[in-house]
């Protein structure tokens, strides 16, 4: 047996949330405190691991767990810059929305079933994040799959089970292509492990339409959870679920698999020179450039606040995209980049309209007049998301759109590029700035729609409260202070770096 920690890093870390996960199934409903220890002792046991692997992967050290199923064909969790920068944010976010479901799921049914799930679903998301290839990244992107759909159904009423089908209807379907394309790709090239530069250089030129066709197949695949138009139409209709779900399935876990799999198969299986070579960025860039403003346009729409988030995500998740299919380092940049930024800002936002409507019954963006007023904390934290998405400085999100437009620059496409971006950014305005007037600067209609806690006490309770007043600091912190060590910016430099030889 192997005795060397580099070898069980990246399995100890994907096992600090399955084991926990696995034992909360079992649990009665009212082992309240076992639940909560179990779930928080895992979270601190995975940042502790994540820490220590951060360190390691800096300094050039190798994380690799391995195990040979059949000749040909492994199972590798592995560690490099990208997969860290994932494994990280989901680390992190885990942590604060474990304890933000906690106080939101108080005393509601089913918790150890929840809570369960909702382990497995981050275990899913971290070893897809430390995939050594493309097989093992199958794998737990179907994982991923099983393990949100009980959570999207989670309330059990017409309402959720109907969303939670279509959600499986979408990312099952996706999840045949990308299975398709993959086992193709494997008859094709033989093993894909995700390598700095691509895995597929060795292919013959005469292969190359079918490396295209492939390229299709696996976009549409990951598109479907990275909510690519016209691949989108589950998202919407998954927000039936509660909030912490909502919050992963936006800043987590979902949407983030789908494009963090789009960014390896771009660098690690394809390799950027070999995809450009077969013209295969352009179109992938065409296609995050009509979701940015398509996703934009139809958060307009809505008066619902947790679709307008849903649609802003629709859009938001695309700049990564974008950034991938930039050619050049700096795109890179801005893409790897938001892959953090947005989940921060994201989060945040989620964790608010969740407060909104635990605490005042507010679901609607019609009824938030004056509720900055009454919820003056969440409120700060849901602006300081709200100009991230904008992208007015210093919050996070304006250091990705900046990379982004001289990304665009730098590989010659400003023409089409800074318009989607100047777009985007104006319909952002144009979807967020009303909520935050109706917020701050309007009196309320009358009695708020269905108010929970009085308003004597403090505006919500502290579990609720403090989540999104840390992510709304640390989408402060992440552009403050972009350019410090081991800031998400300088990570995303040191991939591309990694990933252009600089």
């Amino acid at each position: 047996m192997n005795t060397d920690l580099n070898f069980w890093l990246p399995a100890l870390i994907v096992a600090s949330s399955l084991v926990p996960g696995l034992v909360i199934f079992f649990l009665r409903e009212g082992s309240h405190r076992l639940r909560t220890t179990l779930n928080l002792g895992g979270a601190v046991v995975k940042l502790g691991l994540v820490v220590w692997m951060i360190w390691g992967v800096f300094h050039a050290h190798e994380y690799e767990t391995r195990w040979t199923l059949a000749p040909g064909l492994d199972l590798v969790l592995q560690a490099d810059a990208l997969s860290v920068l994932f494994v990280t944010l989901s680390t992190v976010l885990w942590f604060v929305t474990t304890v933000y479901a906690i106080g939101y799921l108080e005393d509601s049914p089913h918790r150890s079933r929840f809570f369960g799930f909702f382990s497995l679903c981050v275990s899913a998301t971290v070893g897809l994040a430390l995939a050594g290839n493309l097989f093992t990244f199958v794998i737990f992107y179907e994982l991923l799959t099983l393990a949100t759909f009980p959570l999207v159904a989670h309330r059990g009423t017409p309402e959720a089970l109907r969303g939670a089908r279509i959600y499986l209807t979408y990312t099952l379907g996706g999840g045949v292509l990308l299975l398709v394309g993959t086992v193709w790709l494997y008859a094709l090239a033989g093993p894909t492990a995700f390598t700095q530069g691509g895995s597929l250089g060795h292919v013959a030129a005469a292969d190359h339409g079918t490396l295209q066709v492939i390229f299709v197949l696996l976009m549409i695949g990951l598109g479907v959870k990275a909510a690519i138009v016209p691949l989108h139409g589950w998202l919407p209709q998954a927000m039936i679920a509660p909030a912490p779900v909502s919050a992963l399935l936006h800043a987590v876990a979902v949407v983030k698999a789908g494009a963090f799999g789009v960014v390896r198969v771009v660098y690690d299986v394809y390799g950027v020179d070999l995809a450009s070579e077969l013209g295969l960025l352009a179109g992938l860039g065409i296609a995050a450039g009509v979701t940015i403003v398509y996703g934009s346009m139809k958060a307009l729409a809505q008066d619902s606040l947790k679709k307008r988030l849903a649609y802003s995500t629709v859009s938001q998740v695309s700049y990564i995209v974008l950034g991938t299919a930039i050619f050049g380092p700096v795109g890179t940049v801005g893409g790897v980049v938001h892959l953090v930024h947005q989940g921060v800002m994201k989060i945040t936002l989620f964790f608010a309209a969740g407060n909104y409507a635990e605490t005042l019954g507010i679901h609607k963006v019609s009824e938030m007049n004056g509720v900055g007023r009454r919820m003056p904390a969440t409120t700060a934290a849901f602006t300081v998301g709200a100009l991230g998405m904008i992208g007015i400085p210093p919050v996070a999100g304006f250091v990705s759109k900046w990379y982004l437009g001289l990304g665009s620059v730098e590989a010659g496409v400003a023409e089409w590029v800074l318009p989607v971006l100047a777009a985007s950014s104006l319909l952002n305005a144009a979807y967020f700035l009303p909520i935050l007037y109706r917020a701050w600067f309007l009196r309320p209609a009358g009695a708020w729609p269905d108010e929970h806690i009085p308003a004597a006490r403090f505006e919500t309770t502290s579990t609720l409260l403090w989540p999104p007043l840390a992510t709304a600091a640390l989408a402060l912190a992440a552009g403050l202070f972009a350019t410090a060590p081991y800031s998400p910016l300088d990570w995303a430099y040191l991939i591309a770096r990694r990933e252009y030889g600089l």
